[in-house]
């Protein structure tokens, strides 16, 4: 695990904390401090809460605020005023689910270390043109899988990926065997049934499997 106390993180920092990065979508603000401490319990400390809901900058300043093991991120950053929200509610990163040179520009100004949105070879050469080669591959399932990212490896073999978007633990081992996944995205440790009832032990044993999954990339 990257230490996270004092200094700035870099993307790959974030990306090597642990084999995959929950995608995090909270309704009930309440609920993102029980649910980090049960991640953090698991393994898992970098944590995306995508500011797709209306509590999700709160959750994150109550995570950055309350539970001093996590490490808040924000997902879903689509503009330069999504990462100055992120970055003004305690987030440590950010990731997009595409890439503009405003977004980086952004997320530089503020300090969050971005993970940027590509499904294309030429959005890998546009982020890399501006010194990201910590990339989301984001929506991976449907725009490629692990074929796309076998095939990109040998042109951008500088990359690391983040794949997220379709996968699970059918399929997560897969994606991480490649040599130029460092972590994987996923929905899957913070069920919805297991938010809606607290289950937050069950959450903790899913972050302590996935925590435990092994990657190829794990170092680079």
């Amino acid at each position: 695990m990257a230490s996270i106390d004092g200094g700035a993180l870099a993307p790959r920092d974030v990306m090597r904390d642990a084999p995959v990065i929950p995608v995090i979508v909270l309704q009930d603000a309440a609920q993102a401090v029980p649910l980090a401490r049960a991640l953090v319990a698991g393994g898992i400390r970098m944590l995306e809460v995508t500011l797709r809901t209306p509590v999700a900058l709160q959750a994150i300043a109550a995570i950055a605020r309350e539970v001093p093991g996590a490490v808040p991120g924000a997902g879903t950053v689509r503009n330069a005023a999504d990462a100055q929200a992120a970055a003004r509610a305690g987030a440590r990163f950010a990731v997009s689910p595409g890439y503009t040179p405003a977004i980086g520009r952004a997320c530089r100004d503020a300090g969050l270390p971005l993970l940027p949105g590509v499904a294309t070879g030429s959005e890998i050469l546009m982020a890399l043109e501006d010194g990201w080669d910590a990339l989301k591959f984001f929506p991976a399932v449907p725009a490629g899988g692990t074929a796309l990212l076998q095939a990109w490896h040998g042109p951008f073999e500088q990359v690391r990926f983040c794949p997220t978007g379709g996968i699970g633990p059918a399929n997560a081992r897969d994606f991480l065997a490649l040599p130029n996944v460092a972590c994987v995205g996923g929905s899957w440790l913070t069920p919805a049934d297991a938010l809606r009832t607290g289950d937050w032990d069950r959450i903790t044993q899913l972050a302590r499997e996935a925590a435990a999954l092994p990657r190829a990339s794990a170092q680079s």
